[in-house]
């Protein structure tokens, strides 16, 4: 296995994306710290790990608190005795453009993805340098922060200034064989997430509909399929492996082509 033995924190970890990376992760051998601000999201993740055979430890945490932050880190390492891979997921969607978001759902929201990724990024990168660990961190962007998306301000730029915070670490950590790099999800298939939320004891009823939704999104991307968080989950396997021991500073995009499609041309057609 890929990552046998090794230790990654991963924060948002609810049974979409974040879920979706957590069980990649550990099938390829790594024990989790699985973080959340939702309590159920850490537990029931954690929980699925430990039922089944894994290593793994929940953690209720605040991504904007710096102290909380730090507290989560040294329980990792309190719990593992070390962090080999960091995974920064936190987010939430709040699609609202420039002219109706108030100025604090923006700093809320700016706050959970650049300011939770650069606080868990410092603790954890200081904690790898002391122990003198070449490790792994890979921050979690979006097709959003690639192009301007309307209506969804707040996300977009974060999600931009998250893959530029990657190229500025990547450099200043390289000295300390730490690689950083980001993966960009797109548009997500449902159908996994919703028997991920299953297996780990959700009520996944109110969720009928996504499949049909989502299959709009899949007509305009040039694979005509989207991609799932297993994807996500195997990509960010790559990337904390020695697979990719030359690799820092990249963006990874897992979006069915749909960054790379030229704007007038529709897969649909």
């Amino acid at each position: 296995m890929k990552l046998e033995g090794r230790v990654a924190l991963v924060t948002g970890v609810s049974p979409n994306i974040g879920g979706g990376i957590v069980e990649e992760l550990w099938a390829e051998g790594a024990h989790i710290a699985a973080v959340d601000a939702d309590a159920a999201n850490a537990n029931d993740c954690a929980n699925y790990i430990s039922r089944n055979g894994g290593q793994s430890l929940a953690i209720v945490c605040d991504v904007t608190d710096e102290t909380q932050v730090s507290q989560a880190v040294d329980q990792t390492i309190k719990h593992f005795g070390q962090i080999d891979i960091l995974v920064n997921n936190a987010a939430f969607f709040n699609q609202k453009g420039i002219l109706e978001m108030s100025y604090a759902e923006w700093q809320s929201q700016t706050g959970v993805i650049l300011d939770g990724a650069f606080l868990f990024t410092k603790y954890t990168a200081a904690s790898m340098i002391d122990a003198g660990r070449r490790g792994s961190i890979i921050n979690i962007i979006s097709t959003a922060g690639h192009q301007g998306q309307p209506g969804n301000v707040a996300y977009s730029t974060a999600k931009m200034g998250l893959m530029n915070f990657t190229n500025s670490v990547a450099m200043e950590l390289a000295s300390y064989g730490i690689r950083v790099n980001s993966l960009t999800p797109t548009a997500t298939d449902p159908g996994e997430s919703i028997e991920r939320g299953k297996r780990w004891g959700r009520d996944v009823s109110a969720n009928a509909e996504l499949g049909r939704i989502f299959a709009e999104f899949a007509n305009h991307i040039p694979l005509q399929k989207l991609p799932r968080p297993s994807d996500y989950g195997k990509a960010a396997v790559f990337l904390a492996s020695d697979d990719a021991e030359m690799i820092t500073g990249t963006d990874l995009r897992v979006d069915a082509g749909a960054v790379s499609k030229y704007w007038a041309w529709d897969p649909a057609k």
